[in-house]
């Protein structure tokens, strides 16, 4: 059941475009898993640092943006990925790895900060067929995603996120990770939960420039029944039976449907043993506009440090922002009961639930309205998601839903004596 949400009651985060906290660079299309729900084609293939700088380059010319998201493919197996950190550093830009981690040690990770590594992102979900994790829940898989944590913390100084596939048999497992993420709030930064998506061959036709293409040879694309409209609203429901304040406060809309949650972002307070409260849609406001205000820029990935001032949260917002009073009353109380909670910080999590394209009965794509997973081809800023369509056509696809076959009718005539 999805849950009511209003978005009129949100703070629409003002990101478009030309001006967005992520630009999002693929220097490899090459990765050493085949997740179920991954939207690039596995080939082993790396561009050229200097391929690299070009998009780095046309991002700063297209876009002004906080944070590069290195992805791919899995970019630790870019062989100079630490050069990659590096060159966004010297950008004066923050550099973020999205991985599955197979490819992480420790040294890496060290020389990785040491080039100017800010923050790290871990997809890990059940249905990515990783060596000895198949068959596992996401409750199971919980074990891994606190290899990876530990790994990060014992580096310190690197915000740390975790990345889960959605699927609808798995869906019922997404609070088991909220319940570790809230465990482990002082090393997790943010959880962020991505709804299961496919080009849908029955149904629809498929057209690249007015002509008819054949959309199967995309990986993406899906010929057998299984459900591909997972919405954030669902995952959000589910979120709210294990924790019934749960409370988004911010989003972005859809190009076509105004009131889609395509990135619906939470924000909430506490420590290893409570969680406390959210944060509410002014409070994210004044953080994004003053941010941008101060800076010039929409902000991504907070250090760990400024993620561990939940006391200093409350304390400054708790008069304007109901919610935060809410938590804050439930704070006080908790150090009334056990003083010695007062020696313990207050951490700041971030859960993120992004639902991507949905196609609309009558063809029509709705995309995420400023979606700040765009990346660079041909020297444009393209969907990351959609990627291989212009790979493959030249051109993003339009979808038309199939006309039904014209019944033939049968021949009235009377047959010749």
């Amino acid at each position: 059941m999805e849950q009511v949400i209003d978005h009129r009651t949100l703070y629409r985060l003002p990101w478009n475009l030309s001006d967005n906290p992520i630009a999002w660079l693929e220097p490899t299309q090459a990765c050493n898993l085949a997740c179920d729900g991954c939207y690039r084609q596995n080939v082993k293939e790396h561009k050229s640092i200097d391929e690299v700088q070009a998009d780095l380059d046309t991002f700063a010319r297209l876009r002004n943006f906080d944070g590069v998201s290195i992805a791919g493919g899995d970019p630790l197996m870019h062989p100079q990925v630490v050069e990659i950190v590096r060159r966004v550093t010297k950008m004066g830009r923050k550099a973020i790895i999205n991985t599955n981690g197979l490819a992480l040690t420790h040294e890496l990770l060290v020389e990785l900060k040491d080039a100017g590594l800010v923050g790290i992102t871990f997809h890990v979900d059940s249905k990515q067929g990783r060596p000895n994790w198949r068959d596992k829940t996401e409750g199971q898989m919980n074990e891994l995603r606190q290899h990876f944590a530990d790994m990060v913390a014992n580096v310190g100084g690197i915000a740390c996120a975790f990345n889960s596939t959605v699927y609808e048999d798995t869906m019922e497992q997404v609070p088991d990770i909220v319940a570790w993420g809230a465990r482990n709030i002082d090393r997790v930064h943010t959880l962020v939960f991505i709804t299961y998506r496919a080009a849908v061959l029955n149904g629809f036709d498929y057209f690249a420039g007015g002509e008819k293409v054949d959309m199967s040879k995309l990986v993406y694309s899906l010929d057998k029944p299984r459900r591909t409209d997972i919405s954030s609203r669902d995952v959000a429901a589910v979120i709210k039976q294990r924790y019934p304040d749960f409370a988004p406060c911010a989003y972005l809309n859809g190009t076509e449907k105004p009131d889609s949650f395509k990135w619906l972002a939470s924000v909430r307070v506490g420590d290893k043993q409570n969680i406390y409260g959210y944060v509410g849609p002014k409070v994210m406001e004044f953080t994004q506009a003053g941010h941008h205000l101060l800076s010039g820029r929409y902000m991504s990935y907070a250090p760990p440090s400024t993620m561990s001032m939940g006391r200093s949260l409350l304390a400054a917002s708790a008069f304007v922002d109901p919610s935060l009073r809410t938590a804050a009353v439930r704070y006080l109380k908790q150090v009334a009961r056990k003083p010695t909670t007062l020696l313990s910080p207050l951490h700041v999590q971030s859960v993120v639930i992004i639902q991507p394209i949905d196609v609309l009965e009558d063809g029509r794509q709705n995309m995420c309205d400023g979606c700040p997973d765009m990346t660079i081809h041909d020297g444009k800023l393209a969907w990351s998601c959609r990627l291989e369509e212009l790979k493959h056509f030249g051109c993003f696809v339009n979808c038309a839903p199939k006309r039904a076959e014209p019944r033939r009718q049968k021949d009235a005539r009377l047959p010749l004596a």
